[in-house]
């Protein structure tokens, strides 16, 4: 084998053509230090529309990032053509670290996560009080995934003037979560105001079957119209009309709203269970008595004498223990 000294002349080194012409690889990747920073609003086929200042442009993401995708709600870096013009393309280069992902998967059994929507700070779990009727399994799930994700979640009940709020409020009071009633008419009297108010200052993810109203209301929060449908006269189920995430920000900027597909099921295969009492923080102290990766509903556990004992109410540790073994419950249960 022929060796080369330290200083080969150039003549004498063989080089590999490169039949495919294109770039040789290299792990050094650009920094993109002039990228500027937006908002991804909503994705349709790989393609990101993007909120840069007061312009709303449309790109890519960047081969470099591989299998790293962005969703509705991420900060994120980009370069190229930012100006929003017709038929132009920019590319995604980076995507910022999130603050919070809400994610779901199609069932228990299903261990491929979707993540919802990033950087949320509330979850609106929308509920319709009759037509469809409400289904309290799949609240129990969704305030499972906020409390995993670290959002805060708000019960927002619509449809009240078909059937009355008090019985489901009841169902959720030992919890302490935040609720809002309204229905179509009193949006004409200041209802969707008291919605408004929740959200003010927040990014807000609104999640619920299809058929509950939620476009209505996000409609009627964002003054923009996005189709909406009916519920199915022999199911009882309301038909898809929003087929993708998207951002939309309050009258003033003063909060977004991220309106998401209605969902049939909300898995949680992905669902740490000890996140999810730190939603009772007068119950995580008493865990520390627990035997390792205990479910909190077994007789080891350490909650029932930390109850007993006076340091929480006994209702409670019921409604932990109700959401906990929501994974092991179906929806329609």
């Amino acid at each position: 084998m022929r060796r080369y000294g330290k200083n080969p002349d150039e003549d004498d080194i063989r080089v590999r053509p490169n039949t495919k012409g294109n770039r040789p690889r290299t792990n050094i990747r650009p920094k993109h230090e002039d990228a500027a920073e937006g908002m991804v609003l909503t994705v349709d086929r790989g393609r990101l529309h993007v909120l840069i200042g007061d312009r709303t442009i449309v790109a890519m993401k960047a081969r470099e990032l591989g299998r790293k995708s962005a969703v509705v709600g991420d900060r994120v870096a980009v370069v190229g053509d930012l100006s929003g013009g017709k038929d132009t393309l920019a590319r995604i280069v980076r995507v910022e670290s999130r603050k919070s992902v809400l994610r779901r998967t199609a069932d228990d059994d299903d261990p491929y996560e979707r993540v919802v929507v990033a950087n949320a700070d509330q979850l609106a779990i929308v509920t319709a009080l009759a037509d469809p009727e409400p289904r309290p399994r799949m609240i129990d799930r969704c305030l499972v995934a906020a409390y995993d994700a670290g959002l805060e979640p708000l019960l927002v009940l619509t449809k009240s003037d078909l059937a009355s709020p008090d019985k489901l409020l009841e169902t959720y009071a030992t919890l302490g979560v935040s609720y809002v009633v309204t229905n179509r008419d009193n949006f004409l009297t200041g209802g969707v105001d008291a919605v408004r108010e929740r959200l003010k200052g927040r990014i807000t993810a609104f999640v619920g079957h299809s058929g509950v109203g939620k476009t209505t209301l996000v409609n009627a929060l964002v003054e923009r119209q996005r189709a909406t449908g009916i519920v199915n006269a022999v199911t009882g189920r309301g038909r898809h009309t929003t087929t993708s995430a998207l951002a939309l920000p309050l009258p003033g900027d003063d909060g977004w709203v991220v309106d998401t597909p209605g969902v049939r099921s909300f898995g949680l295969h992905h669902i740490d269970p000890s996140r999810v009492i730190l939603a009772f923080p007068e119950l995580v102290a008493g865990t520390e008595e627990c035997p390792r990766g205990c479910s909190h509903d077994e007789p080891e556990c350490a909650l029932d004498a930390w109850v007993a004992a006076g340091h929480a109410d006994p209702a409670r540790l019921d409604s932990l223990r109700r959401l906990l073994a929501t994974r092991e419950r179906r929806e329609g249960d």
